[in-house]
């Protein structure tokens, strides 16, 4: 088994697929509820295979921060709405091997929005490292 980090980007990927729904900002109340249960049916879908780790929404509000030498660090009013980096969530799924996290992914990736159509959007897929790097 080998755990994976499903990255739900908000806006962005490599191509917007042409079929791409509205933003959430332009959901009814109605289709939000419905986005949310079927998250909830993936995770609940994954924890009968044994798969599902964790899974977490995240609010669009945060700050970058960096170390700035001594002092306060330096914040910025980030993320940015420029930036084609907003994540909305993440998943971590425990598989037996890529092809199957690519699996999950794609299902996440139909997640219902505007009109009750599929999102087709980008999850991005991370695998954990099983040891850290070797420096020689």
């Amino acid at each position: 088994m080998a755990k994976y980090l499903l990255l739900k980007h908000y806006r962005g990927g490599p191509v917007q697929h042409p079929n791409a729904v509205a933003p959430m900002d332009d959901w009814t109340p109605e289709e939000i509820s419905e986005h949310i249960a079927f998250m909830g049916k993936v995770a609940d879908d994954l924890r009968e295979r044994g798969e599902f780790v964790d899974a977490q929404a995240l609010a669009f509000e945060g700050e970058f921060v960096r170390y700035g030498g001594e002092g306060a660090a330096p914040v910025t009013d980030g993320p940015f709405a420029e930036t084609k980096d907003v994540i909305a969530g993440w998943m971590i799924i425990d598989v037996e091997s890529k092809e199957r996290a690519h699996e999950a992914a794609a299902h996440l990736s139909a997640a219902p929005g505007k009109d009750g159509r599929p999102l087709h959007e980008w999850i991005e897929v991370r695998p954990f490292l099983s040891h850290p790097p070797v420096v020689e």
